[in-house]
């Protein structure tokens, strides 16, 4: 049984252009491992299963994507142990099939090769392919295209789902931001990410990064007054994050942040 961690993420910023032709939007955000992480175990078997959250839908897919592209029966048991909290703008489930599918490529007599293995993951979802990769990582285009970046590490992160916060499908978030007029000044946004993202030497330059298009909450206030450099939602959210200089000054922010939901204390992390 081949087993490893499949980690959440961060978007640090997410700036969110127009509608392409395929009906996504055109995205460029800045996404970062946690140190938060489901595990995820692949072993062969006679039939393909996935046990333990009974919700999945993105492992199996991942897997019988995997089979076709190899011309193999899926044959494989997936076991899933979650951490991380679902739907709530931290990836794990694509974090998840990503992990799913690099495990299972390991089993195969003849392994698909990285390019391969990444166009399978897009095929998945916009955020699988960053889980096959290490490090920070600028995603654009739809948000499968991936240049690494070299971005400090050295913080610390507090996470915070908002009691009674229920997430709006993706497809509500995005065309509510239609609606809005949203995509209008993605240009200058774009812009001010790129100017900002070259100029990131420590963490707290991290502050300078546009906020996220998509979602907002009144929660980063509470997060900045209680000693965060940097705070807004994850993804569609509506988890909350703040960042971080030193650890008990993260703790005592989460203790005191847990009258608005439930907490997390974590840090960035490279790989898995």
């Amino acid at each position: 049984m081949r087993r490893a961690p499949a980690s959440a993420k961060l978007n640090l910023a997410l700036v969110v252009g127009s509608r392409c032709d395929d009906g996504r939007h055109e995205v460029a955000t800045v996404l970062q491992r946690i140190d938060l992480a489901d595990r995820i175990a692949i072993e062969a078997s006679s039939e393909l299963s996935v046990e333990g959250f009974p919700e999945d839908t993105l492992v199996r897919n991942a897997l019988e994507s995997l089979a076709a592209e190899a011309g193999v029966e899926p044959r494989w048991r997936a076991r899933i142990w979650k951490r991380i909290p679902v739907a709530g703008g931290l990836g794990g489930g694509s974090s998840d099939a990503a992990t799913a599918l690099r495990l299972a490529n390991e089993t195969l007599t003849e392994p698909l090769p990285p390019e391969k293995l990444h166009r399978l993951a897009a095929g998945l979802g916009a955020d699988v392919p960053f889980f096959l990769t290490s490090g920070p990582q600028l995603a654009e285009g739809t948000g499968t295209e991936l240049t690494q970046l070299d971005l400090p590490q050295d913080y610390w992160v507090v996470l915070l789902s908002p009691n009674g916060a229920q997430k709006e499908s993706t497809a509500s978030v995005y065309a509510a931001f239609d609606e809005r007029r949203g995509a209008d000044g993605y240009g200058e946004r774009r812009a001010a990410l790129a100017e900002a993202l070259a100029a990131v030497r420590r963490p707290r330059d991290l502050a300078a990064l546009p906020p996220n298009d998509l979602a907002s909450s009144p929660l980063t206030e509470e997060l900045l007054g209680n000693g965060a450099f940097r705070a807004d939602v994850s993804g569609a959210g509506p988890i909350v994050y703040g960042l971080f200089h030193h650890r008990e000054q993260a703790r005592t922010a989460g203790r005191e942040l847990r009258r608005h939901g439930r907490t997390w204390l974590t840090v960035p992390a490279w790989y898995g």
